[in-house]
């Protein structure tokens, strides 16, 4: 497992870290530095979540805090193990450890409590019965101030009373709920006397039946970083209005701590959407086949594609810490994998649309082995032999009888390299009845061994092939991007539409006649790939002995670092 305390090597200064150097430098908090990570377990994390988690983890590990793993599951009906665990297992694979401080807001349900009625008899909160609807149209607008309840002015003895009784599992859900006393004309809605307890049964994942009342997040979250210790409460800008709420729960429990809050902006990409609910319709609604799909941008789905943690840290360091909304291009996120994968992955040859092209003039019961380096950007990685033979497969894109001018690759009467291999001369076209290619005649070069001609004579194009005495059968999966507008949810909004109308029709193609290199056959689910011109390919977990999937990570061209290159010094 990668270190507990990963971050990217001379990660930029950031106004987070400014922030937190100060405190330290000034002794406040005692010099400690304790952060939090602290997820709804109501859905699978997505790329945004890794942004927090890097700006957690890391601004705790740069002046030697800790970062407590907290799961915020105040709402039984929504939450599930399921994502608890997918949460913990995205954390990890990141490449982050808690270090055994795994908390959940459900430990606190007790002090909660005790904290509320403390509420209610310093007159700082009160039981209200109006229905959920009733409390919305007093709440007012943002340009109109909001209406008293009729129950604000409760007597302390009856709202501790009927709180009492709703914890006891005496009223309905929705019969009455514990509001906080603050300010019902304030600016920030958020202030408006918002909703501290719900009365809500159903069973919760941790608790089981025991409790009947669960605390909002807005009341649980801050009181949560009480408790725990923590100095500086990171999380993104949307939270901004809810601060003066966070500091009025922490105040007013005196709980005897108080963490700081801080805010920066979220990860916003194009062509994708954050929204856990709306990740969670195209689950339900089967437009994906599950929070993994690799075309969703969940950590989960991300890793089964073929990402690896070290880009989506890199990537997560490249955005940094700003305090100001944006949107990143998603070419970015591709161009952090790439780097990474050319690096690392090991090259092998696959062809996804099968051509077969016969040497004619080679013998029919000769194989050679070729030398092929595995990573030309890793000395170490060292080299592999590849079976050559008669007949060998090429991609079909590869061919054409009438090529136009600028076509470089395979044509009748025309030569070029197989890579590693020969130069070979097409010599036939072979169709089927129906006026189909079917198969390629050819011969090859002797001389040529390795791809290079003795007598100097170049070729313009240089090929990938598999044997196809030696090929294994496999699956490949392509993938575009899941929407077909760069901003789904304004796209969306502006048109009055679902979501689910701008999914990318065919996002998803699967070849099932693919041809690969031997030895991908018995390649373990998670293994990466560079297929020589062709991409980055991971094997699928649905993957067999013998039957292997692959899925595309991403393709080679790169038009990001292209633009990027572009841009003035």
């Amino acid at each position: 497992m990668p270190d507990a305390n990963v971050k990217a090597e001379a990660p930029p200064q950031d106004f987070i870290r400014e922030i937190v150097g100060a405190d330290v430098a000034a002794g406040r908090h005692g010099g400690r530095v304790v952060t939090r990570f602290p997820p709804e377990p109501n859905g699978y994390l997505h790329i945004g979540h890794a942004k927090a988690i890097c700006v957690d983890f890391g601004v705790a590990a740069d002046f030697g805090g800790h970062c407590n793993l907290r799961f915020d599951d105040t709402n039984p009906v929504k939450e599930d193990v399921e994502y608890v665990d997918s949460i913990k297992d995205d954390v990890r694979w990141l490449g982050f450890d808690w270090g055994g401080r795994e908390y959940y807001a459900s430990d606190y349900y007790e002090q909660f409590y005790d904290f509320a009625e403390r509420l209610i008899r310093k007159g700082s909160a009160y039981v209200d019965s109006l229905s959920a609807e009733e409390i919305r149209d007093h709440r007012g607008t943002l340009t109109e101030p909001g209406r008293d309840s009729p129950y604000r002015t409760r007597p302390v003895d009856e709202s501790l009373d009927l709180f009492r009784r709703m914890r006891a599992g005496e009223f309905p859900d929705g019969a009455h709920v514990l509001r906080a006393r603050i300010d019902m004309a304030s600016p920030n809605i958020n202030l408006r006397d918002p909703v501290l307890y719900r009365i809500r049964h159903a069973p919760h994942h941790r608790t089981g039946n025991r409790w009947c009342i669960y605390p909002m997040y807005d009341y649980a979250h801050p009181l949560s970083d009480a408790i725990e210790g923590v100095t500086h409460s990171l999380c993104t800008l949307e939270y901004v209005d809810h601060r003066p709420l966070y500091d009025w729960c922490i105040t007013q429990a005196e709980t005897g701590h108080q963490p700081k809050q801080y805010e920066f902006a979220r990860l916003n990409l194009n062509y994708t959407v954050m929204s856990k609910r709306k990740l969670l319709q195209l689950v339900a609604q089967q437009h994906v086949t599950g929070w993994d799909d690799p075309r969703m941008p969940t950590i989960s789905g991300l890793r089964r594609r073929g990402y690896t943690p070290e880009s989506i840290r890199d990537f997560c360091t490249r955005v940094g810490v700003a305090k100001k909304e944006n949107v990143i291009d998603i070419g970015l996120l591709e161009h952090c994998v790439r780097e990474d994968l050319n690096r690392h992955a090991p090259r092998a040859m696959a062809v996804l649309n099968p051509l077969k092209l016969v040497l004619t003039n080679y013998p029919d019961d000769r194989t050679e082995q070729m030398d092929v380096v595995n990573n030309p950007e890793d000395p170490a990685a060292g080299t592999r032999k590849v079976d050559f033979s008669r007949e060998i497969y090429i991609e079909r894109d590869d061919f054409m009888e009438n090529p136009p001018r600028k076509f470089f690759r395979l044509a009748p009467g025309r030569e070029v390299r197989l890579r590693n291999a020969y130069l070979v001369t097409c010599t036939e076209v072979v169709k089927n009845s129906a006026g189909t290619i079917v198969e390629l005649r050819g011969t090859y070069d002797p001389a040529t061994r390795g791809g290079d001609a003795p007598d100097g004579r170049k070729v313009k194009a240089t090929l990938h092939w598999v044997s196809a005495a030696h090929a294994a059968p496999g699956r490949v999966r392509l993938y575009d991007r899941l929407f077909t507008v760069d901003d789904p949810d304004g796209a969306a909004a502006k048109a009055g539409v679902e979501i689910t109308s701008l999914l990318t029709p065919g996002s998803l193609e699967e070849l099932a006649d693919c041809k690969l290199e031997p030895m991908l056959a018995s390649a373990p689910p998670g293994t990466r790939f560079q297929f020589e011109r062709l991409g980055y390919f991971c094997v699928d977990p649905d993957s067999r002995p013998g039957a292997p999937v692959f899925n595309r990570t991403v393709s080679l061209k790169d038009a990001w670092a292209r633009a990027s290159a572009r841009q003035p010094a």
